[in-house]
């Protein structure tokens, strides 16, 4: 009976180390992440003179907040987006740039990002998280409202 009691609580060891390690792994994108301008390029530029996003995953949703400043030092307007991560097209409003976004977690550092105007993909932001937990580097590939090609590459420290 002892040794039953004593292969009980190992296995159960095991499940909790395994439950703590994959909710870890699963939460590696939640935290609050400031820009590098030294670090990140803008292709076409000019670049946004700041940018700190807070990132939330819920189970399958995940929430972001944006706010910062233009390359201009204007005020970038907070905007918040909240999106579940099933690759699905869902509306955006108010946004010259797209009308739809869908959204996937590729694995458990990275997601994806497609934005859509009037059903033609216009941009795809792949962000890919540190291993460490201590950066993030967003990609955006595609063509902005004006017809120019994007290619830009933003890094982000985290912040907490």
């Amino acid at each position: 009976m002892k040794r039953y009691r004593i292969a009980s609580l190992i296995m159960a060891g095991v499940v909790c180390l395994a439950a703590v390690t994959t909710g870890f792994a699963a939460d590696n994108f939640t935290g609050t992440w400031k820009m590098n301008p030294e670090k990140s390029q803008y292709n076409p530029g000019p670049p946004l003179k700041s940018l700190t996003s807070r990132v939330e995953v819920m189970g399958d949703m995940v929430s972001f907040t944006f706010d910062g400043y233009d390359s201009e030092g204007k005020s970038i307007v907070p905007e918040e987006l909240s999106i579940k991560l099933d690759g699905k097209d869902y509306p955006i409003a108010e946004d010259p740039t797209r009308d739809t976004v869908a959204m996937k977690k590729i694995d458990d550092y990275t997601m994806e990002e497609t934005n859509k105007k009037g059903g033609k993909v216009t941009t795809i932001v792949r962000t890919v998280y540190s291993r460490d937990g201590k950066s993030r580097t967003a990609t955006t590939t595609g063509t902005n409202a004006q017809g120019q090609k994007v290619n830009n590459v933003v890094f982000f420290d985290r912040l907490r």
